[in-house]
């Protein structure tokens, strides 16, 4: 039975509707200008409605809506909202992490490029986005041995008392312990500018004249660093040969309507170069007209784009948005000037068509994969969108922990992967472990899987069924296991799958499409789980080591990881932060301070 609008129970103002269905969980989520005439323009009549939201509307079962104070405050609430629920109707942007950018402070005497993946305004230089650390860690190994510049951070730059290794291997010329030109550093990073802008010519020029220039002056060891630092530029492949001249600094976002479904294509422009790409894809999504599509893109943005994000002063888009509050919600993110410009020149149509071509072939090369049919298997009226896998780790009984992964569309959700402490579990006790988990995630509410899936045996499984029973917790969601087939299996092909009340496997073929998606959930969970547990005990022993410092013991130990949160802010804490750590006076400071350097000296 669909659900009965009463237009009387919604406001006229800006706000955010939720649509939910029969086990209360949130499908949908909309920002609204006018909450009473958006959300009464779904019940008025189906026939210009898209098959998508006729199937949405035969779920609802209840509406809720919060208000707000401006259309740009729902729209920041609504990009909240799609986030934290990840309704299965609404265009959710999974990979919304920071990408990585090179930082390069030049408020500091002597700055030093680093990797960051939070762009402040904070009058720093950026370069970027990389979405691969990877590629971004190559290059930095790259830019390492070109540039004559510091390479430590800023904490180890006011703590060293002498040159490291870098200092004698001619990679750094160490001013943190020897007199340097500052004219001379700057030189240097006025050429790591040149680098990273993608303007090696004007680079190659610079360097030359400032060679020939030092020969002049008989300065051979500096004209000798410029030549060797001129061959390596030569030599250092081109990233990127795709130029647009004249375009400078942009992301371009151009969507395409695909058989399967809607997909968006990104480019990331520097200088009028393209410097990496991503694409999304969002399946069983048909935006009818332009309306829809524009709105769906802005959903993307506004996902796309956070407060520590970086954002260039130029948008482009295969058509203008007239959205004022998308508008103003970047440029309040920004703190400056953005623009939302559609594609007008060849140029800029060039780049909306490799952005296009890119995200087509993307969704090919998806599409060609086999696709895991679970539904049939579980017997579930739809494919589980949102599933859940736990698994139990422990150290010799001690420790014990429980991991849980989650995948939303078929790819982890990392921001949704909780660890469980389980400290009064009995030492071993895998279903105590299990009992518990249910009880705690019980309390944690909404979203709720579609799929639970247990890294253990019809035992396991047996003891979640019997604990979500004992909360008198309807099951709204399925329940599977997946585990060994016994000592003797050969490889984790042979892994079974059970469902409660059913004595035998699942009849799922070894290699098949299904069995490897449940295993790929389930060894992500046992990754996750046992690095966690790692990390606990490397903590542990590092305490411990900490513990042996003179003037350290176990209750100052603590105060330090509470302030500094790793070993490496603690070991190379200065007086100064020391004295901002609760229960540290000048004295105590002073101490520590020293024992830390000569503990850093011994051990360098």
């Amino acid at each position: 039975m669909q659900y009965q609008f009463n237009s009387n129970n919604f406001p006229a103002d800006p706000g955010v509707y939720l649509m939910k269905d029969g086990q209360n969980r949130i499908i949908y989520a909309g920002k609204a200008k006018n909450l009473r005439n958006r959300v009464n323009s779904y019940f008025r009549t189906s026939r210009d409605q898209s098959p998508k939201t006729r199937a949405m509307l035969e779920r609802v079962s209840n509406v809720d809506y919060i208000t707000t104070t401006s259309e740009k405050e729902a729209l920041l609430l609504e990009s909240s909202l799609i986030k934290k629920h990840r309704p299965r109707y609404n265009i959710v942007l999974r990979d919304d992490k920071q990408y990585v950018l090179f930082r390069l402070d030049k408020s500091q005497p002597y700055p030093a490029l680093e990797l960051t993946r939070t762009a402040g305004r904070d009058g720093s230089v950026y370069f970027g986005p990389f979405t691969s650390a990877a590629a971004a860690r190559q290059t930095m190994k790259v830019i390492n041995k070109l540039f004559y510049l510091r390479k430590c951070g800023h904490k180890k730059f006011r703590n060293r008392v002498r040159p490291c290794l870098q200092n004698f291997i001619r990679r750094c010329p160490g001013p943190c312990c020897l007199e340097v030109s500052r004219q001379n550093y700057h030189g240097e990073i006025r050429r790591l500018e040149l680098f990273l802008s993608g303007r090696s010519a004007e680079l190659i020029k610079g360097m030359e004249k400032d060679m020939q220039e030092a020969s002049r002056q008989l300065d051979f060891e500096k004209a000798a660093l410029l030549r060797d630092q001129l061959q390596a530029v030569r030599q250092t492949p081109r990233s990127q040969s795709v130029i647009f001249p004249g375009t400078g600094d942009m992301d371009v976002f151009a969507p395409v309507q695909l058989q399967d479904g809607l997909g968006v294509g990104v480019l990331f422009v520097r200088q009028g170069k393209v410097l990496d790409s991503k694409n999304f894809f969002w399946p069983e999504h048909f935006p009818e007209n332009d309306q829809e599509m524009q709105s769906a893109l802005a959903s993307v943005l506004s996902q796309f784009y956070g407060p520590e994000k970086f954002i260039p002063e130029k948008i482009l888009l295969p058509e203008k948005i007239d959205d004022q509050a998308l508008l103003h919600l970047l440029m309040e993110h920004r703190k400056g000037k953005v623009r939302l410009v559609g594609a007008r020149g060849e140029s800029l149509r060039g780049l909306l068509n490799i952005a296009r071509q890119n995200c087509e072939q993307h969704v090919r090369d998806r599409l060609d994969t086999t696709t895991p049919l679970l539904a049939r298997y579980l017997n579930l009226d739809r494919e589980p969108y949102r599933i859940e896998c736990i698994d139990v780790s422990h150290h010799s009984g001690q420790n014990t922990r429980m991991g849980m992964v989650t995948f939303v569309g078929g790819e982890p959700c990392k921001m949704d992967y909780r660890i469980y402490k389980l400290p009064d579990v009995a030492p071993g006790d895998d279903y105590q472990a299990m009992r518990e988990f249910i009880r705690r995630r019980s309390t944690s509410g909404m979203p709720w899987p579609d799929l639970l899936l247990i890294d253990g045996g019809k035992g396991q499984l047996s003891s979640v069924l019997k604990a979500l029973q004992d909360l008198g917790q309807k099951q709204s969601f399925a329940l599977a296991s997946i585990a060994k087939a016994g000592s003797r299996a050969r490889s984790s092909s042979q892994d079974q799958v059970y469902l409660p009340g059913r004595k035998t496997p699942l009849p799922l073929k070894p290699g098949s499409a299904e069995l490897t998606y449940l295993q790929r959930i389930r060894d992500e969970a046992h990754r996750f789980a046992l690095g966690s547990l790692r990390k606990s005990l490397n903590k542990s022993s590092l305490q411990s080591r900490l513990e042996d410092i003179p003037g350290l013991g176990p209750k100052k130990v603590r105060a330090l990881w509470d302030h500094f949160g790793s070993l490496k802010g603690i070991l190379w804490a200065s007086r100064d932060e020391l004295l901002q750590v609760p229960g540290f006076g000048p004295e105590t400071a002073a101490k520590i301070a020293r024992s830390l350097e000569e503990w850093n000296t011994t051990n360098s």
